[in-house]
């Protein structure tokens, strides 16, 4: 009965989501039958210079929810730094729970390869975030993961805790302060003030631009601290003690 339900229900929802995906008339040509907001997205887009239309909206259009999404993600780092803190051993660049010996010659060597391409994959990622599919959030991720294979292919490896808070602060401030700025000159919070330049050109989309390589920054130190914090906890004596009993 529970499966008979279970099935009725996942069906219910399948219907309807369908339903409404083969309801939208999709193509350029059927803008003007479009609701308001949605023409007014796309019209604008095109006034912004930018390629990525779903960039333009998160960034500028939709700009404020981007900054708390952005905060969430802060509030989160920080929350889980909180709680891992007292377990986080004094830093000697040895995780305490890896113990073995250093991976072997062709993970080392791979990582000291692929580090650098994953590094560039991100930026690029996030610089072109307003010509192509990506941006600040994905391209900080990219690059929390090359971070990510340095620190379970190398033992030793840690990283500098104080230059991610910095990093992670400019970034935030930037952001932050490019809305700010653009109120002294007239503008909305978040909306662009800059040059919009010519459309799939790298100088292209006004601020938008700017504010996806702060995110990207931000992204990558947030969650490459969290990383490195999660690697380095080691066990408490007490809890040693609690377990053996």
């Amino acid at each position: 009965m529970k499966k008979f339900i279970v099935l009725l229900l996942v069906a219910t929802l399948g219907y309807f989501m369908l339903d409404a995906f083969f309801a939208i008339d999709f193509g350029i040509n059927h803008i003007k039958d479009l609701g308001s907001v949605s023409a007014q997205y796309l019209v604008n887009t095109k006034v912004l210079k930018v390629a990525n239309a779903v960039t333009s909206i998160v960034v500028n259009f939709r700009g404020f929810d981007t900054l708390g999404e952005v905060t969430v993600l802060f509030l989160a780092s920080t929350g889980l730094g909180s709680v891992l803190f007292r377990k986080r051993k004094v830093h000697t660049k040895l995780n305490p729970r890896r113990t073995s010996t250093e991976s072997s010659k062709i993970l080392t060597t791979a990582g000291k390869i692929l580090f650098p391409m994953i590094l560039l994959l991100g930026a690029y990622v996030f610089i072109h975030g307003h010509l192509t599919p990506g941006g600040g959030f994905q391209g900080g991720v990219i690059i929390a993961t090359g971070f990510l294979l340095l620190l379970v292919t190398f033992r030793k490896f840690a990283v500098n805790h104080s230059t991610l808070t910095w990093t992670e602060a400019l970034a935030g401030a930037t952001f932050a302060g490019i809305g700010l700025f653009g109120l002294t000159v007239g503008k909305n919070f978040l909306e662009n003030f800059l040059p919009t330049g010519t459309l799939n050109n790298l100088w292209s989309g006004g601020i938008i631009g700017i504010i996806y390589v702060a995110v990207g920054f931000k992204v990558a130190a947030e969650l490459t601290g969290i990383l490195d914090t999660m690697l380095s906890i080691t066990v408490d004596v007490e809890d040693e003690e609690s377990t053996e009993n």
